[in-house]
């Protein structure tokens, strides 16, 4: 098994985080896409759904054990001590679940340097802390606001709302490693082929150490 940089990937809401995401996966690189396993785990780990009910009562799952996302999401938008108790569930059995995936990738043959996970509030979890490395990707609010309006069908009221419980723009660019630009202005495949060298070298100082 050789050693890998696990680099996270991040940006907020409507940055294009996703779409960078998949460019990273066209090359050949393996992406661990915390936010969707963090859903599957919510609906498919034990401890994890009885910890769910515990705080949110029986009613968070339906008869058939699918997730009652409008319930939790109206009260956790209202209330940030249970969204910080929802969280402290959740981000350690992702963090758990990413390692193992890690582990699967490698151990199956995988030849690159680095591997991805994208996680939303990768900052905001403490997530990063995990990480060797981080790419931030970058937007600016009106674009953001316009591209999750349309995708989700929210108010533009609803989306700032979301923007302002993640950290600014400039805090998460400060802390990464590689910023890039999915502003309309920047070609993004020349800039994921750039990250691509970072974090080779990045990969390659860290295995020289």
């Amino acid at each position: 098994m050789h050693n890998v940089l696990k680099v996270g990937i991040t940006g907020g809401i409507g940055s294009g985080k996703s779409t960078v995401a998949r460019i990273f996966e066209s090359l050949g690189y393996a992406v661990y896409r915390a936010d969707d396993r963090a859903k599957w785990l919510m609906v498919n780990d034990q401890a994890l759904i009885e910890g769910v009910k515990a705080l949110f009562g029986k009613e968070a799952y339906d008869s058939k054990g699918r997730l009652n996302r409008k319930l939790i999401g109206g009260i956790v938008f209202k209330n940030p001590v249970k969204l910080g108790k929802l969280n402290a569930l959740v981000h350690p059995k992702t963090g758990q679940d990413f390692l193992g995936w890690v582990d699967d990738v490698v151990n199956n043959g995988y030849s690159k340097s680095f591997i991805l996970k994208e996680a939303a509030i990768l900052y905001e979890s403490g997530a990063y802390k995990a990480s060797d490395a981080v790419i931030s990707v970058y937007a600016p609010k009106s674009i953001r606001i316009d591209r999750v309006v349309k995708r989700d069908g929210s108010s533009p009221q609803d989306v700032l709302d979301r923007m302002a419980r993640q950290w600014p723009d400039s805090e998460k660019i400060r802390r990464s490693n590689y910023v890039i630009y999915n502003d309309g202005q920047h070609r993004l495949t020349y800039q994921v082929r750039e990250a691509i060298q970072v974090m080779n070298k990045l990969a390659g100082a860290a295995i020289s150490e």
